[in-house]
């Protein structure tokens, strides 16, 4: 996750990590892309039955039960572990996590265990009882899902009146006092409602947008060709980073992230550096430490059946099973070929990325749309969207 607004604001110092020694153990909860040790941020697909039908999921979930999912001994066995193991985030994510019965049960195990809980929903089951239950449970943010307006919505979604059952969600999760933000991912066919959703963002007092890019996996991969072309992502960044400074000068406290490309941050570091801004150098010096993409270092996921795999857009690629071995044991076992080739990927990632003067802030990009795309885990990602000038080549090279 690059957050643009508190880069872009200096609500980050070099120095606020650093006070914490830059151990992720120690670190509040948004200055840990910033560790220097990179415990995983776990995300839990602890269900894949979901009330929707969404065009982009990369679970490719459905409302229908899945046999073998893990049954709420096994998955207390694995809060147990996560927590012995200093992970800092567990993400309760689907499907729709909201349809398992026993999720608030894990959520306490887990927040008790001392780690930070935090929900994904797409929010249409979200009532204002559910919500108190939330605020009570103490999850530290839920992420609701908006892909555009209602007719957008409820088309990528797969249900009429999806879009207004989530707003009611976002407006439930406020009243309760629970800290909401809005996801949302980013395509050619809901591009023109990126600026409505930033002002609805401001209209229902919402704190938080995560702009995604499109993963190509699961659902997401039969809609590959709808990803944006390369000026159109540079549009979208270009209208975020004007709404950021915006509602800065305005005192609106307002936090945009965007998530899964990270060529953003070369972007970002390479807007401040055309525009003179006196913060560059302490910008890229942040983003160094963020490291760009942490499929299998700083970021895993634990689906439904208790498959770990690198993210959660990879659920092709196995590192293991929780119930044959805990997730801390596979997790530190770099004899697993995958595991060891992502946290050695300059090795083994080909094309424009081996020459690329921002691999340290962006670490290739992400895998599986490289994969998708090419057939091959290590080419370049072809969602980068950089020049060959701004990458430091002095020519082109084929990909």
């Amino acid at each position: 996750m690059l957050s643009l607004s508190r880069l872009l604001s200096g609500a980050i110092a070099t120095g606020d990590p650093l006070r914490y020694g830059r151990r992720s153990a120690d670190l509040p909860s948004h200055l840990l892309h910033f560790s220097a040790d990179k415990k995983p941020v776990v995300v839990w697909n602890v269900t894949r039955r979901c009330n929707l039908h969404c065009m982009h999921c990369y679970a490719a979930a459905g409302d229908r039960d899945y046999p073998g999912e893990l049954s709420t001994d096994e998955a207390i066995s694995v809060v147990d572990d996560l927590a012995a193991f200093h992970v800092p985030v567990v993400l309760f994510s689907g499907g729709e996590p909201l349809t398992r019965p026993d999720l608030f049960t894990l959520s306490a195990r887990a927040r008790d265990r001392g780690m930070r809980v935090v929900l994904s929903t797409n929010g249409t089951l979200l009532t204002p009882e559910m919500a108190r239950e939330i605020k009570q449970q103490g999850f530290s943010y839920v992420g609701i899902s908006l892909d555009g307006l209602p007719a957008t919505h409820d088309r990528f979604r797969g249900m009429p009146g999806a879009f207004e059952a989530s707003v009611r969600g976002i407006r439930a999760c406020r009243e309760a006092g629970v800290r909401v933000g809005v996801r949302f991912t980013i395509t050619r066919r809901n591009k023109g409602e990126l600026a409505p959703i930033l002002r609805l963002v401001e209209e229902e007092e919402i704190p938080r947008l995560c702009v995604y890019h499109l993963a190509y996996s699961g659902r997401g991969k039969k809609i590959a060709r709808e990803d944006l072309a390369h000026d159109e992502t540079r549009e979208a960044l270009d209208l975020l980073i004007a709404q950021v400074r915006d509602w800065h000068a305005r005192g609106l406290d307002k936090e945009v992230l965007t998530v899964d490309n990270h060529a953003d941050a070369a972007y970002l570091y390479l807007r401040l550096e055309r525009e003179h801004d006196a913060r560059a150098d302490e910008v890229l010096r942040l983003l160094r430490w963020n490291g760009g993409n942490s499929s299998g270092t700083a970021i895993g996921c634990i689906d439904n059946l208790g498959d770990v795999h690198p993210d959660q857009f990879s659920w092709h690629l196995g590192l293991g099973n929780v119930r044959e071995r805990p997730f801390s044991a596979i997790w530190r076992d770099e004899s697993i070929p995958l595991l060891h080739d992502l946290r050695h990927r300059r090795e083994r990632i080909s094309g424009r990325c081996t020459r690329c003067r921002f691999y340290d802030i962006c670490n290739g990009n992400l895998r599986v749309r490289a994969e998708s795309a090419t057939g091959d885990l290590w080419a370049s990602d072809p969602a980068c969207y950089l020049t060959d000038e701004e990458i430091g080549l002095a020519e082109p090279v084929n990909a």
